[in-house]
């Protein structure tokens, strides 16, 4: 049975080899087949990806790999939490400069 051509991408997101995704995409085809009791309509193989989704998950949760991912995100927001900051308050005293010479303006 051919796979998904986006097998790879789900496999490298998931963080498994392509070969481990292979064998459980032949398994979810599996449950899928037993679910419906048909093959090759929307509803075996919407019921196949979504197997395979779950199958995926599962996978992923055995792994030990660290997420190092939200901790960068964090990081990169908490520097970026200064400038957000200094830009806003230029903003503000943009925003104050211009209204001052308006009032100004209406007064000479």
């Amino acid at each position: 049975m051919k796979t998904p051509k986006l097998l790879p991408w789900y496999a490298r997101k998931a963080g498994v080899s392509i070969e481990r995704a292979e064998v459980l995409w032949r398994k979810a085809v599996r449950e899928a087949t037993d679910e419906t009791g048909w093959v090759g309509n929307a509803e075996y193989w919407g019921a196949a990806m979504s197997h395979f989704l779950r199958l995926l998950d599962e996978d992923e949760a055995t792994l030990c790999a660290p997420r190092v991912t939200p901790l960068v995100r964090s990081q990169r927001r908490m520097l970026r939490l200064p400038f957000i900051a200094m830009e806003d308050f230029f903003t503000v005293m943009r925003a104050n400069w211009q209204r001052s010479a308006r009032c100004l303006h209406r007064i000479a």
